[in-house]
């Protein structure tokens, strides 16, 4: 397996893309740290369809890794700090393979992408930045976005000499378990939301997790430190397809975007390799 013998974490993994990545990891043969909040704090308290921590961690070890579940509420630095030095304990300080995800604003999200940034509430900072500043629903996600960008980057230069890669990823609409919830319910006759129909044809949640295997698993990876990689752009220079066999769809395709901006009929035109260039200088490491 490409990567037995190599540590890895993956932080708010119970469920969605952390969820897939870490299942991914554990499949390629790693020991991976899930972390997550104690049930009584996290959604899975009152919606018991979301799968369980120790649930992702079995499923981890049954793919052939080894999983191990940690309860780490990551806006409090203290646990951040304790849970840290226990896998400097426990593995003499090696870390392989640390993924940055933990995430607790998807509803926040969902319910307030239509409203302008002046008519939210200030707290909605918070609430969408405050675990990770995680240009697609609204203000306040659009710069935590452009944020953590900048922030890998900027890092990625201090981190070169020590060989350690940075790099920010960005998944295509991934059809999570809240999101899976939010379309079966819609067509079930609920309360419909278009934003909601991006994700229908969306990549699963363990497509992440193949591109983070794909890039841990590159000697070559250190040419990419610094930059933002979008999955879809991974799968197609490593060659590899989501779990279900399909190719997801790509947020720079510009059929994709002509699509999904309501020119339904002018992206039926255009080929599904057109896509949208990035800007010169994107996301370039601040020197000064």
């Amino acid at each position: 397996m490409a990567l037995t013998g190599q540590i890895a974490i993956v932080t708010g993994a119970s469920r969605g893309i952390g969820r897939g990545i870490a299942l991914q990891l554990g499949q390629a043969g790693a020991t991976v740290y899930v972390t997550g909040r104690k049930p009584a704090e996290s959604d899975a308290a009152s919606e018991n369809y979301l799968p369980s921590l120790e649930k992702t961690a079995k499923e981890i070890t049954e793919r052939g890794g080894k999983g191990i579940a940690a309860y780490v509420d990551h806006s409090n630095m203290e646990e951040v700090k304790q849970f840290f030095e226990r896998i400097e304990r426990d593995h003499n300080g090696q870390l392989d393979i640390l993924v940055n995800n933990a995430y607790s604003a998807v509803k926040t999200i969902m319910e307030t992408a239509d409203k302008p940034f002046y008519e939210c509430r200030p707290e909605i900072w918070d609430d969408i930045n405050n675990v990770g500043l995680r240009y697609l629903f609204n203000v306040p996600y659009g710069v935590g976005k452009q944020a953590l960008d900048r922030m890998s980057a900027d890092m990625a230069v201090e981190l070169k000499p020590k060989n350690v890669c940075v790099v920010s990823i960005w998944p295509g609409a991934v059809r999570t378990e809240l999101i899976t919830n939010m379309l079966d319910s819609q067509k079930a006759g609920g309360k419909t939301n278009e934003r909601i129909d991006i994700f229908k044809d969306g990549e699963t949640t363990e497509y992440p997790g193949k591109a983070v295997v794909a890039l841990a698993s590159d000697d070559r990876r250190m040419e990419k430190t610094g930059r933002t990689l979008i999955t879809a752009d991974i799968g197609s220079e490593y060659g590899f397809r989501d779990i279900d066999g399909r190719d997801p769809p790509n947020l720079r395709s510009l059929s994709f975007l002509l699509s999904h901006s309501g020119y339904t009929q002018a992206a039926q035109w255009v080929p599904l390799w057109v896509k949208k260039q990035r800007n010169s200088g994107e996301n370039q490491p601040n020197l000064h």
